[in-house]
């Protein structure tokens, strides 16, 4: 999970996580909550496209998933 608090949102710190998770972690794959906005538009600013959608978390719960991969 990656959480940036709101009072440093822009500052690049997000970025800087991701990019490390990518070049030290090979992370190809993510799932963010479609409630989420924000979090899909930064995902998708770092190269990664929505290509499944769940109706339900993965404890069952109504809070849609987006699973989404890097090109």
């Amino acid at each position: 999970m990656l959480f940036i608090a709101g009072e440093q949102r822009g500052k690049g710190f997000g970025k800087k996580l991701m990019q490390y998770g990518i070049e030290q972690y090979d992370v190809n794959f993510l799932t963010v909550n479609e409630q989420n906005p924000l979090a899909k538009s930064f995902y998708e600013y770092m190269g990664f496209q929505t290509f499944q959608r769940t109706e339900t978390d993965e404890q069952g719960n109504p809070y849609p998933l987006l699973y989404i991969k890097r090109n």
